[in-house]
C-alpha cells in the first residue's frame, strides 16, 4: 500500500507553495495564457479547484464528474474570476479534499476515476499531489520541473513509465536517468538491457526533469539523448 498519510502531508506542502506563488500575481496575470494550450492561468486554477472536489466525490463513492461536458463547463465558468476568488476556491477546495481524505476509511478499496480508470484509494493523495505540482509548473510563474521535490519527480517518472507499459502506441523503450537508474516501458515484453545494447530497442537518457517533462507532455524531448532510433511521440495522458 501507498503511504497515504505522508502523501497527504506532501499535498498540503505543495498546495501552500502554489498558493503563496499565485498570491504574488494580480488580476491581469490570471487572465494571461498558461503553458497549457488554450488555457489561461485562470483555467489552470479553476481546474485545480474542481479536481479537488472531484476527488472528494471519489472518496464518497460518487462519480468523479457528472460528465466530461460538465467538467469542461465548470472550468470555463470559473476561469475568468479575479485573483482573490481563485485563491479562495483553490484553498477551500483543498481543505475539502483534506477533510475527505482524513476520514476513517478502507484505503485498500478500489475506486473509479475519470474515464472508468480504476485505482486503489490509497493512491488518491499521490494523484492529487501530481495535479498540484505539475499544474504549478503549467502556470508559468517561475516554478519549473527542476524545482519539483526529488521524491515526487522520481515517483512521477515511475508512475508514467508504468502507465505506458505495454501501451499499443508506445514502442519498446528503456528510460535511463543520468544517475544510472533504468526503467523499461512501452512494449516491455521484449526489452532487456542486452537487447538495447545490441541496438534492437530505443534507449532514452536524460536528467530527471527532462525525462519527466517528456513523459508528462511538458517538454518536447529535444534535451534527451536517444540511442537506437528517433524519439517517439507519446500518446496524450
Amino acid at each position: 500500500m501507498m503511504d497515504h498519510a505522508r502523501d497527504l502531508a506532501s499535498v498540503c506542502e505543495a498546495t501552500d507553495r502554489l498558493l503563496s506563488a499565485v498570491a504574488a500575481l494580480d488580476d491581469a496575470a490570471v487572465t494571461e495564457p498558461s503553458r497549457l494550450p488554450g488555457w489561461t492561468r485562470g483555467h489552470v486554477l479553476a481546474h485545480l479547484a474542481r479536481n479537488a472536489d472531484a476527488l472528494v466525490n471519489v472518496f464518497g463513492g460518487r462519480p468523479m464528474y457528472a460528465s466530461a461536458e460538465a467538467r469542461d463547463a465548470d472550468i470555463e465558468r470559473d476561469a475568468p474570476r479575479p485573483l482573490k476568488a481563485q485563491l479562495a476556491d483553490v484553498r477551500d477546495s483543498a481543505h475539502r479534499f483534506q477533510d475527505a481524505a482524513s476520514a476513517s476509511q478502507d484505503w485498500s478499496r478500489t475506486v473509479e476515476l475519470r474515464g472508468g480508470v480504476l485505482d486503489t484509494a490509497d493512491r488518491l493523495p499521490f494523484r492529487r499531489w501530481i495535479e498540484v505540482e505539475l499544474h504549478h509548473v503549467d502556470l508559468g510563474i517561475g516554478y519549473e520541473l527542476e524545482d519539483l521535490p526529488g521524491e515526487f519527480a522520481q515517483r512521477e517518472i515511475n508512475f508514467l513509465t508504468h502507465r505506458f507499459r505495454n501501451h499499443p502506441e508506445v514502442p519498446a523503450l528503456m528510460i535511463r536517468q543520468d544517475d544510472g537508474r533504468m526503467i523499461p516501458t512501452g512494449a516491455v515484453g521484449t526489452t532487456t538491457p542486452e537487447r538495447l545494447e545490441s541496438g534492437h530497442h530505443l534507449m532514452i537518457t536524460g536528467t530527471r526533469a527532462d525525462l519527466l517533462g517528456w513523459l508528462a507532455g511538458r517538454r518536447d524531448g529535444t534535451a534527451l539523448r536517444v540511442e537506437g532510433g528517433t524519439l517517439p511521440s507519446l500518446p496524450p495522458l
